[in-house]
């Protein structure tokens, strides 16, 4: 099966661009392109794309906005595509839901990457992202136990599982786990949906903030 994937960017040799690099993998198809984020929420409701590359600064309805009404209405992932390597836009962009956040001067191999990523329904949680998110716990002080319904949630998760949710907070990857685990990446992989799902996380992002938030992890000074 092909991942479909929506073009939004205000700039057409921007979309072009993108839509060349994607269009020449045999699993991907562009199936259309927004220069707004308006068009881009009304063609993702439209036509039901797994993945929205999403910029940030876009006329009528910004991308961060636009992120937010598809990731709450559609079941189409975003990837943020951006210019701006600024954490304000970092940040508003995972809250808003996206499941990834790369810069437009990454190459064109990075570009397909966080498309297979995300379409596997992996975050693209990459070690400069997660570096950024464990900086900003590390200069508050980390609870000394969860909040009563986290834990409630953290009790349901076995073992195994919490000891995968410690290392996911720390920026490791499904390989890396299973290297540090001595299990497969398909263990790994298994572990980390029965983590959000248990704890109603949406993707591994939200894993590693949920983590330091409730004490799980202590940030290191």
């Amino acid at each position: 099966m092909s991942i479909r994937v929506l073009l939004a960017d205000d700039h057409e040799m921007v979309r072009a661009g993108f839509r060349i690099i994607l269009d020449a993998q045999p699993e991907i198809e562009v199936v259309g392109e927004a220069e707004n984020g308006q068009i881009a929420v009304n063609l993702a409701r439209e036509l039901s794309p797994d993945i929205i590359c999403m910029d940030v600064q876009m006329p009528v309805l910004d991308g961060l906005e636009a992120t937010r009404q598809v990731t709450s209405s559609t079941g189409a992932a975003v990837i943020i595509l951006t210019t701006f390597d600024r954490e304000d836009y970092l940040f508003a962009a995972l809250e808003a839901g996206a499941g990834g956040f790369l810069l437009k001067n990454s190459s064109p191999e990075k570009l397909v990457e966080a498309v297979r990523t995300i379409a596997a329904g992996d975050a693209l949680l990459s070690p400069e992202v997660t570096r950024r998110v464990i900086q900003r716990f590390s200069s508050a002080t980390a609870p000394d136990a969860p909040r009563p319904s986290a834990a409630a949630e953290l009790e349901q998760l076995t073992e195994r599982e919490a000891e995968v949710l410690h290392l996911v907070a720390q920026g490791l990857s499904n390989a890396e786990i299973a290297q540090n685990l001595f299990v497969g990446e398909a263990t790994v992989k298994s572990h980390v949906s029965k983590i959000l799902q248990k704890l109603a996380l949406r993707d591994r992002i939200q894993a590693v903030v949920f983590a330091y938030e409730n004490g799980v992890v202590v940030p290191r000074a």
